[in-house]
């Protein structure tokens, strides 16, 4: 039985060519929601995931930093769909890890123009939208909110002001049925975490791996699928008193 969250309208994936993405996108799909996904750049990634699903899946280029695009993206949607009934935010990026006195201020204005300003257009655009389907935002978050990892302060930095932003629509949007949640993510055995082993083995080596494991409760990396499960899980009725919450899903990280 399709949750009556997902019965009308649609989930939009906002990057939902990535590795959690997809799966969000995937478990969506699972739970009767009809699903929209967005790509920056990689258009047969998003292409091959919407095709893996269901060719029910549609498939939209956005550009969250720009205003249009995202007015462009909602319209069709509407279009398409007649509603929004929830917004996920998945979008990674390849942020390098840093160290404070390391950054230009190039870089930084970059980083926070991606992540902050390209989710509050991303919010101004929607929320007139979520407001008629009384929907809700499931921002996929950080754990170093909880406990800071040196060299990550790009990652975390961004999304703590996010959380607030969050928080504020809670308070702000409940009278109108908007939830708004987030997930804390620690070390999930997906994309991004690959992409970087790969590419600075130096840094996450085996040494590195040894002490984050020490760090968890729970004695290994994360799984995509428990993120994406939880996403669900806040996006149904079954979190239907659930707002302004950042749930970790960290293997004990934070504690």
């Amino acid at each position: 039985m399709i949750d009556k969250n997902f019965q009308t309208g649609c989930v939009l994936i906002v990057g939902g060519s990535g590795g959690i993405g997809s799966l969000c996108a995937k478990e969506f799909a699972k739970a009767g929601a009809k699903v929209a996904i967005t790509y920056y750049k990689n258009e047969q990634a998003a292409l091959d995931i919407a095709n893996d699903i269901n060719k029910s899946v549609e498939i939209f280029r956005l550009d969250n930093k720009k205003p249009d695009s995202v007015n462009a993206v909602m319209d069709e949607l509407i279009h398409k769909f007649g509603s929004i009934n929830t917004i996920v935010n998945a979008a990674g990026f390849d942020i390098p890890q840093k160290f404070i006195s390391e950054i230009d201020i190039d870089l930084w204005k970059s980083v926070m123009d991606a992540d902050v300003n390209g989710f509050f257009n991303l919010v101004k655009s929607s929320l007139p939208h979520l407001r008629a389907s009384k929907g809700s935002i499931v921002f996929i978050s950080s754990a170093g909110l909880f406990k800071y990892p040196p060299g990550d302060v790009l990652s975390v930095a961004p999304k703590a002001t996010i959380e607030h932003l969050l928080k504020g629509i809670a308070k702000e949007e409940g009278k109108n049925g908007v939830r708004a949640n987030s997930i804390a993510l620690g070390v999930i055995d997906t994309g991004i975490f690959h992409r970087l082993r790969e590419e600075n083995n130096t840094f996450f080596d085996d040494a590195w791996h040894d002490s984050v494991l020490n760090t968890l409760a729970l004695k290994r990396f994360g799984y995509p699928e428990e993120v994406a499960h939880t996403a669900v899980f806040l996006a149904s009725s079954k979190a239907g008193y659930i707002t302004g919450h950042c749930l970790p899903v960290d293997g004990g990280y934070h504690i």
